[in-house]
């Protein structure tokens, strides 16, 4: 186990000095510290969505067409996938463009999110308007809760259950609670999207796959495995306690390229908290996290944590774990309480 050490996950940076490109998209904005939006959206521009188009053409053919897409593929789908989705993710719960200029959220919604595997505002739908109103309880579509987390038969059937009813689902529990807009909005991008995709199909079925359809596949994949893995620990007897049915991870990479994403016990306690102020707020509450003993991984992401939850290397996850406070005695009392979290868990009645 590690004791609680410096934090080294990003945080403002009051030094920097916008250029005049930051000056112009600042008057737009309504907080500065999301400059570094700005930055990614370009350099996707620049880069990815250009040579989306391109492989729709016929300027590429043969060995190049495919040599160029499968460069394509990785850089849109392993290099910038995870930084586009966390900052659309911090996008949607804080606007970033003023009113006047919220068209530019829209068109990242209904343009940009496709070329990353994410249908028009089924992101938004599903996470604002059902997983962060259940928070993993019951009630939402993509709970951990009834499953056996170190179990890969298990996150194989949590997969396939969202691939194929977690739409469906959502939409039913949005109609259900008479959110409407919402539905409406999930709805429309699903199938629109869906729709959109068979047409592209018939205008070119091999750039059709590499551009949208895998990409939804994988994201959806990928979106599933961080979700199991942020709630794969869950303290049984109060699965409603966000303390206890979440984990954070600290100085890692991965907080660096993804907006702090790791501060996943923060983030369902202050939905609405910047990602820069994350750090400071854990270190506020870090007494409140030993009482409760909270799941705090220390230099490992979610990846590892669902590589060792699938191969039971609890061990690991231990040595890995932060001892805040002293809160566990002992090493084997951690992996104890690691092991009884992971079970499959129903809301006492």
């Amino acid at each position: 186990m590690k004791s609680l050490q410096n934090l080294t996950d990003p945080i403002y940076n009051a030094d920097y000095q916008p250029t005049a490109y930051d000056r112009f998209w600042l008057r737009l904005m309504n907080d500065k510290r999301d400059l570094p939006f700005i930055h990614l959206l370009t350099l996707i521009h620049l880069t990815v969505f250009p040579v989306a188009i391109l492989l729709f053409t016929n300027l590429l053919n043969g060995w190049i067409w495919w040599a160029v897409a499968v460069v394509y593929f990785y850089v849109a789908q392993f290099y910038f996938k995870g930084r586009f989705g966390l900052m659309f993710h911090c996008m949607c719960h804080r606007k970033v463009f003023k009113k006047p200029y919220q068209w530019l959220h829209t068109y990242v919604t209904w343009i940009i999110c496709p070329l990353f595997g994410h249908a028009p505002e089924g992101y938004f739908s599903h996470h604002m308007g059902m997983h962060h109103v259940e928070n993993n309880n019951e009630e939402d579509t993509s709970s951990t809760m009834h499953y056996q987390r170190d179990s890969v038969v298990d996150f194989i059937k949590y997969f396939l259950n969202f691939i194929f009813l977690g739409v469906i689902n959502t939409i039913q529990y949005l109609f259900n609670r008479k959110r409407k807009k919402l539905y409406t909005r999930l709805t429309l991008g699903e199938y629109v999207y869906m729709f959109f995709c068979i047409a592209m199909c018939f205008v070119d079925l091999k750039a059709t796959m590499v551009v949208f359809i895998v990409p939804l596949l994988f994201a959806r994949l990928v979106m599933m495995l961080g979700n199991w893995t942020q709630h794969s620990f869950i303290n049984a007897e109060d699965p409603d306690d966000l303390y206890t049915n979440s984990i954070n991870c600290i100085n890692t990479a991965y907080n660096h390229t993804c907006w702090n994403d790791g501060y996943h016990i923060i983030h369902h306690i202050r939905p609405g908290l910047h990602y820069t102020e994350m750090p400071a707020e854990f270190l506020k509450r870090k007494d409140e996290f030993a009482s409760k003993k909270a799941i705090v991984f220390d230099g490992i992401h979610y990846l590892h944590i669902f590589i060792y939850l699938m191969t039971k290397q609890y061990h690991k996850l231990a040595d890995n774990l932060v001892n805040i406070n002293g809160m566990f005695d002992t090493r084997e009392q951690a992996i104890e309480v690691l092991r009884a979290r992971t079970k499959k868990c129903y809301k006492p009645l």
